[in-house]
């Protein structure tokens, strides 16, 4: 139970990052709650080096336990969780034994985890699942990740005849919106390589992630009195749904898989005056994510040239790439991962990552850093759960990636 309670411990903090703010690192103060107790508790568990810096970003270390020289490697979380959907006073409950039927999350309010619509329940038939209550993300994503690894600490304390180097910690704020490596102090950290454990089907390594950007789409109305508009008044509100009836129909989200590349609204704010479109794009393919984000350009200056110059101005940011061109020729890497995998599993799923973690701006900023399962589902939503046993794995993982390190 000391994986579950210290999981269930985590979500209890609310630590939603914030896309509005831009400037701040962390970019909400609940984070520094949850830093602090992982700050607290690493230095209670006799883990050393363990520091919190100013913004939010916690280190620790678990010494080595022989002389024999091992490369120092490192496990990395995030402790926010999405904007998408809120973390404040997340009520879990254990379904013990699921039995493979829809889950009610919240019956006064008509909300459940249906089998149809969430096939993958299936694959967890026989094992104890943490949902919500139907109000909340649950919050695995992930901070089943940072309980995994310092459970794994301990494991490693508790067992010495497994023979391990160096190993460095680090819990980081604001993954969710992109900046969670922007303040990662890659020296400091002190490692070969590391991993992180953000991602989310049991068994599965992920080395390979979207080129991503964000884009908002800012565009200026002018408001008259509708009784005597015609000819002087432009409407932001229609000229927003202009723009959205513009871009690519079937490249979203929802109509896309695998290695295909999708534009996502995530938010719209709008009057007659103002409106913003926020959209989030992605592709695997470095050609095609700079074709995505011109096209986005050119459908700006359509409206443009129909409205007025300056009627509709794009920002465009750029926020990760690809980590598999920071990978080639390190497969060691990636070998240790999947034999610790399917040592932990029975097996190992090689997929590529349909977002992108922490690790893809660390491998650029030469701390190479593949992505491992935390074994949570349906992330950023009320319907999101992980198995138990998904995370016992993940632990186990993190376990057997210290050892074969030492055994190179």
């Amino acid at each position: 139970m000391e994986l579950t309670d210290r999981f269930l411990k985590y979500i209890s903090f609310d630590t939603q990052s914030s896309e509005e703010n831009e400037t701040q690192r962390p970019s909400t103060q609940k984070q520094f709650e949850l830093a602090r107790y992982l700050k607290g508790e690493l230095e209670s568990l006799g883990l050393q080096d363990v520091v919190m810096d100013e913004h939010a970003y916690v280190y620790a270390t678990l010494p080595a336990n022989t002389e024999k020289p091992i490369p120092t490697i490192g496990f990395i979380a995030h402790m926010d969780t999405s904007p998408d959907c809120s973390g404040e006073n997340v009520k879990p409950r254990i379904i013990k034994d699921y039995d493979g039927s829809d889950i009610t999350l919240n019956a006064a309010k008509g909300i459940y985890t249906r089998v149809a619509e969430f096939p993958e329940l299936k694959q967890h038939i026989g094992e104890d699942l943490i949902v919500t209550d139907g109000n909340t993300l649950l919050g695995a994503d992930d901070k089943a990740g940072i309980a995994e690894i310092v459970t794994a600490m301990t494991y490693l304390q508790a067992h010495p005849e497994i023979k391990h180097g160096r190993i460095r910690i680090a819990f980081n704020p604001d993954e969710e919106i992109g900046a969670g490596a922007s303040m990662f102090d890659v020296e400091k950290f002190g490692c070969e390589w590391a991993y992180t454990m953000d991602g989310g089907e049991v068994g599965e390594l992920e080395y390979e992630n979207f080129n991503a950007a964000s884009a908002k789409i800012i565009i200026k109305g002018r408001n008259v009195h509708p009784g005597y508009a015609k000819g002087k008044m432009k409407n932001a509100c229609l000229i927003a749904g202009e723009f959205m009836g513009l871009m690519p129909e079937n490249e979203t989200p929802g109509s896309t898989e695998g290695y295909e590349g999708f534009f996502h609204l995530c938010g719209i704010q709008a009057t007659v005056e103002e409106a913003t479109l926020s959209y989030i794009i992605r592709d695997h393919n470095q050609g095609i994510f700079n074709m995505r984000k011109q096209i986005v350009l050119d459908e700006a200056e359509k409206l443009n040239e129909k409205y007025g110059a300056g009627t509709v101005t794009p920002v465009i940011k750029d926020q990760y790439y690809n980590m598999l061109s920071q990978l080639q020729g390190k497969t060691h890497i990636t070998d240790i991962a999947k034999r610790a995998i399917e040592e932990a599993c029975g097996f190992c799923t090689v997929v590529p990552i349909r977002g992108g973690t922490d690790g893809a701006q660390l491998s650029f900023k030469g701390l190479p850093c593949p992505n491992i399962f935390a074994g949570g589902l349906n992330f950023h939503g009320r319907n999101e759960f992980v198995p138990i046993q998904s995370m016992e794995k993940a632990m186990m993982t993190i376990v057997n990636i210290c050892r074969l390190t030492a055994e190179m």
